[in-house]
C-alpha cells in the first residue's frame, strides 16, 4: 500500500513573536554598535593634506582595534600589529581636542627625523617616496626642517622641538610619532605642531568605502545652512559626483 501524505510528518514553522523581533533587532544594533565602537569606524577625509593617496570627500573604514590593543591578539581573526614606518593613521589632533587628522607616519619612537631641500632623511638616509605631491612652492623651514623659524607653529612647539634636537635631527621619544602629509607643501604636520602620542591614535584606514567629488572647504562650511545644502547636492549628484573607480580602493 502507498503511504498517504498525512502519514508523513510535518514541522510547522512557528511564528516569530513581536518580542523576539526587537530581541533580534537589538541584538543586530548591539553588535553593530559594538563593531563600529571598538573594531572598525567610518571617517571622511575632510583637507587635500593627503592628496593623491587620499582625497577630499573619501570615506574610509578604520581598523580601530589591531594598531591599539596591547594585549598581543584577540583573537586570530584580529591579530595585534604596532604602528609602523609609512602607516597611515587616524589620530587626535594634540593641540586642538576634538579634531581627527589624517597623516602618515615617518618616525616611530628612537628615529632621528630632518629634512634637507625637501628630501625626508631618517636615521641618515634620504627617503624615497613615490605617494609624494609637490606643487614646486619653497618655504625654508618647511623644506629644512627643523632649521629655521618655524612660521605658522604652535607656540610651544618651538621649544619642545629644542629639546630633543641631537646633531641637527629631531629625535622621536617614546610612546610618539612624526607624522607628515603627502602633499607636502600644503600639509600643516609634526613639522608644525609637534609629535604624536601614542594614546591619541585612533587606527589605520583600511580601505575607501566611498568617494564623492567634495569642495576642499566643504569642511570649514560648518553652519546648519550649508550642511543641508551640501547634504542636498549629494543626493541630487550622488550618481554622477560619486567617483566610482575609487571604491574598495585599498588605503596604503
Amino acid at each position: 500500500m502507498f503511504a498517504k501524505k498525512s502519514d508523513s510528518i510535518r514541522e510547522d514553522k512557528k511564528k516569530e513573536s513581536g518580542t523576539e523581533s526587537l530581541a533580534g533587532i537589538a541584538g543586530i544594533i548591539v553588535v553593530a554598535l559594538f563593531v563600529t565602537t571598538f573594531i572598525m569606524q567610518a571617517f571622511e577625509i575632510p583637507s587635500g593634506s593627503m592628496e593623491n593617496t587620499l582625497l577630499v570627500g573619501d570615506h574610509v573604514f578604520v581598523d580601530r582595534l589591531t594598531p591599539t590593543i596591547k594585549a598581543g591578539y584577540v583573537g586570530p581573526i584580529m591579530p595585534y600589529r604596532d604602528i609602523k614606518r609609512g602607516d597611515i593613521i587616524v589620530f587626535l589632533h594634540p593641540s586642538e581636542p576634538g579634531m581627527y587628522v589624517v597623516k602618515r607616519v615617518m618616525g616611530i619612537p628612537g628615529d632621528r627625523i630632518h629634512l634637507k631641500n625637501g628630501v625626508v632623511y631618517r636615521n641618515g638616509e634620504a627617503l624615497q617616496e613615490p605617494y609624494l605631491l609637490r606643487r614646486g612652492t619653497f618655504e625654508e623651514y618647511r623644506e629644512n626642517f627643523p632649521q629655521g623659524r618655524a612660521f605658522g607653529a604652535t607656540p610651544e612647539w618651538p621649544l619642545v622641538m629644542r629639546s630633543h634636537m641631537q646633531d641637527g635631527d629631531l629625535v622621536v621619544p617614546p610612546d610618539s610619532y612624526f607624522g607628515m602629509g603627502d602633499h607636502r607643501d600644503v600639509s600643516l604636520d609634526s613639522r608644525y605642531w609637534g609629535f604624536i602620542p601614542r594614546r591619541n591614535i585612533i587606527g589605520r584606514p583600511l580601505f575607501i568605502y566611498w568617494s564623492f567629488d567634495t569642495p576642499s572647504t566643504q569642511y570649514q562650511r560648518t553652519d546648519a545652512v550649508d550642511r543641508i545644502s551640501f547634504f542636498f547636492h549629494v543626493v541630487t549628484h550622488l550618481f554622477s559626483e560619486t567617483r566610482w573607480n575609487r571604491m574598495f580602493h585599498l588605503v596604503h
